[in-house]
């Protein structure tokens, strides 16, 4: 599917993987949304967008607020469109990562970001899929959540396990449309996420861990896929 003129949808999108994500697919012609917790941060997404000639637009907000959720979808069908591409990039891990000392906020925060949000931004973008008979959902997990190390805590590993559950809930819910879900799940990723371990990783780990840019080129490589085809798992 060629992307030019396309309504791309990033939650995520101020950093990491969302923010590669929003350039490359600003860079491929589609408009692009971009949703976040940190209005600087999404602001200088959309910058760098419009100053490379895009279309863009930022968001600011909190994916677990299914209301804020729907409304900012509201605004972007309204001024740019429906959208023909979700990706689901938001979330993170808690301060606290083991069973011992994860506390009842924590687990909640962090189910709330990655799974919660992800469902409430697929159940704002459906209507308008489901009305073009085509769309394309692209979740973002982990391989904590398929393969737990230890060092994304157990909130975080059972949200993305939930992640991938979720995708292929979809792809049965819509196996008769031209809606397809994909999960992405990448090892580890050097984004700012890092910083938040309560042991960073070292310059020299960081250096082997998978490139932001090189996910987003996995997103948008299925996001291009013609209509009828689909990659349920990278």
């Amino acid at each position: 599917m060629d992307l030019k003129g396309s309504v791309c949808l990033i939650t995520g999108g101020g950093s990491g993987i969302g923010r590669a994500t929003a350039l490359l697919m600003a860079q491929r012609g589609a408009k692009v949304a971009v949703a976040g917790r940190t209005a600087t941060k999404t602001d200088s997404v959309l910058s760098e967008i419009e100053e490379g000639g895009g279309i863009a637009q930022s968001h600011t907000i909190d994916v677990s607020d299914r209301e804020a959720v729907f409304h900012m979808v509201t605004n972007v069908e309204k001024t740019l469109g429906m959208v023909n591409v979700l990706v689901n990039s938001a979330g993170h891990s808690s301060p606290n990562r083991k069973l011992s000392n994860t506390t009842p906020e924590e687990i909640r925060s962090v189910l709330a970001s990655n799974l919660e949000g992800s469902i409430y931004c697929t159940q704002a973008v459906i209507g308008g899929m489901i009305e073009m008979d085509q769309g394309t959902i692209i979740n973002i997990s982990s391989l904590a959540g398929t393969e737990p190390t230890g060092f994304g805590g157990i909130a975080y590993g059972a949200a993305k396990a939930a992640v991938v559950n979720f995708t292929k809930s979809l792809n049965v819910e819509f196996q008769h449309t031209r809606i397809r879900a994909s999960v992405v799940i990448p090892g580890e990723v050097d984004t700012p996420m890092m910083d938040l371990r309560p042991t960073p990783p070292s310059a020299g780990a960081r250096a082997q861990m998978v490139r932001a840019e090189e996910v987003a080129e996995a997103v948008v490589m299925i996001a291009e896929l013609s209509p009828d085809s689909n990659i349920p798992e990278l």
